[in-house]
């Protein structure tokens, strides 16, 4: 007994020595109980606006899609559906402590005419969650109400663990529902990046094709107009010299014919367009240099405009092969993997090409991921060099398809 008694205390002792406590006593009906039992009763008249608000959107909306104001009247729905959203949310993180981020604004303003406002309105997944949201949510209201009440006056001494059950239903429900997309969001994101970077290469494009006619093609053609009119007043006077002059226009002409060639293959190179891949990596190959091996393993050709971006791309990056490498030898490959265009430009140069190094290689990858595509350069210093780029696939035939039905009838 005492041995049992010795042994006993040693352990308490030993328990309040390390700090091992029991944990505090607390009433069952705190602050949190009672603000999610407040959430269970309120779940009924909350549902019932919603459900309500839902029934007679859709069903005036539904009902009136066969004239003009049907499609308006939904898409105005929707919109006051993510207020109702909204809502819902705030209660839930004042009375159940969810923290849900809002969901994005519908980016309407600014965004091409009515009927593409009205579009973007009716296709926001954010409005036919909450609708859903609405709709089911009021059988739940009713036995959530019934439930909760009875238990107040019935079953008190268990009502905690009850609305505890209950409330983690509520959470789930909001969460899965009310809460925005991650990978929606991000989405959105980045689209939107991607397009002010669509829209700053196509108008750097522009005043580049502007700048190289101004300073090529037309100074040339203004100082051949200029040499062909003072072999004109020579003519009779001194034809010798008018010969001259019309052999020095002649070699003006030949020289701005070329810069217009040149020009023309920096927009669209008429090998690209006729032969396709192979045929233009190899031209752009020829002309750089270092030896390059162009291997291009493409059963069809994919749509034109992901073909334009992968020529430019191998372009550019043997461009800089040529300039900054110092390599003995270059390699181009181009395959198709699945649904993804795959290119793959090496040298073995010197290596330590980066994103920012001034290379134009941070502008090909923005261009790249404006397209979804993907740039990743692996180039340790002392080289060798690896870029790998990556587009999406489009079938040619599909592009076609999509340009003739999107342009005039």
């Amino acid at each position: 007994m005492t041995e049992r008694l010795s042994t006993s205390t040693s352990a308490g002792t030993s328990g309040a020595a390390t700090g091992e406590r029991l944990p505090p006593a607390r009433f069952a009906y705190d602050r949190h109980t009672w603000k999610e039992i407040a959430h269970l009763l309120a779940n009924l008249p909350a549902a019932l606006l919603g459900f309500i608000y839902v029934v007679t959107m859709l069903g005036v909306g539904a009902g009136l899609t066969v004239t003009v104001i049907g499609a308006p009247l939904l898409a105005a729905g929707l919109l006051g559906a993510r207020q109702l959203g909204k809502l819902e949310r705030a209660r839930a993180r004042a009375l159940l402590g969810v923290r849900v981020d809002e969901p994005s604004r519908l980016p309407l303003r600014g965004k091409g005419g009515f009927f593409t406002q009205l579009w973007m309105a009716l296709k926001d997944p954010v409005g036919w969650r909450t609708v859903l949201y609405d709709f089911i949510r009021l059988p739940w209201g009713i036995l959530t109400f019934v439930i909760t009440l009875t238990s107040l006056f019935v079953l008190w001494p268990v009502l905690p663990f009850i609305a505890r059950g209950l409330a983690n239903a509520d959470r789930a429900m909001v969460r899965g529902l009310l809460s925005p997309s991650d990978e929606l969001e991000r989405r959105i994101a980045e689209l939107e990046s991607d397009r002010g970077v669509v829209v700053d290469t196509a108008a750097a494009d522009l005043r580049r094709i502007e700048r190289d006619l101004h300073d090529g093609a037309q100074a040339r053609l203004v100082n051949l107009a200029m040499g062909l009119g003072l072999a004109k007043e020579k003519l009779l006077e001194d034809p010798d010299a008018a010969a001259t002059m019309v052999d020095e226009a002649h070699g003006e002409v030949k020289l701005a014919l070329q810069e217009l060639r040149d020009l023309a293959r920096g927009i669209h190179p008429a090998v690209l367009t006729d032969r396709g891949l192979d045929a233009a990596l190899s031209s752009v190959a020829s002309r750089c240099t270092v030896p390059v091996k162009v291997t291009v393993d493409l059963t069809e050709r994919p749509a034109a405009a992901i073909e334009g971006i992968a020529y430019f791309t191998v372009s550019e990056l043997l461009q800089n092969v040529s300039k900054h490498s110092a390599a003995r030898s270059a390699s181009v490959e181009v395959w198709r993997s699945s649904d993804r265009l795959l290119i793959q430009v090496g040298d073995d140069g010197r290596g330590g090409a980066r994103l920012d190094g001034g290379t134009g290689m941070k502008g090909l990858a923005d261009r790249l991921s404006a397209v979804d595509g993907l740039f990743v350069v692996d180039s340790p210093e002392g080289g060798p060099t690896t870029v790998t780029a990556e587009l999406p696939w489009r079938d040619r035939e599909d592009a076609n398809i999509t340009s003739r039905a999107s342009g005039p009838r």
